[in-house]
């Protein structure tokens, strides 16, 4: 199973955390779920005690965690922590947007991944 942790703008304009699982062993013995259509890719490091404040997702992106532990939290007071091995959907690229801080004393790596946008990657 593969943790995936969407951010989406809700109908009233906010972001909104919605947690659920790829289940991978329902695809068979050499696993995969379906493609998603990509474009660019980047990696980037951000230090311990790194925050950036309010702010909707630039594009709607795949964000694979790599190393550390990151908090994220949207306007309403929805919070979501997300550890190496975690997948965010970054879809809220409207509206309030959400913020982060990186929890504990390891820096924050992760890959970007720009996503089409009629990709679905819970698929």
């Amino acid at each position: 199973m593969i943790r995936l942790v969407t951010l989406s703008t809700g109908a009233d304009g906010e972001s909104h955390v919605e947690e659920q699982h790829v289940d991978l062993a329902a695809y068979g013995r050499d696993v995969a779920s379906s493609w998603s259509t990509a474009g660019r890719v980047r990696f980037q490091e951000s230090p311990p005690g790194s925050t950036l404040d309010w702010h909707p997702a630039p594009r709607r992106q795949l964000v694979v965690i790599l190393r550390g532990t990151i908090e994220f939290e949207t306007r309403g007071g929805e919070r979501v922590r997300l550890h190496a091995g975690d997948v965010l959907l970054a879809a809220d690229t409207t509206g309030g947007g959400h913020r982060w801080h990186l929890v504990g004393e390891e820096p924050w790596q992760r890959l970007y991944v720009e996503l089409a946008p009629d990709s679905d990657p819970s698929r």
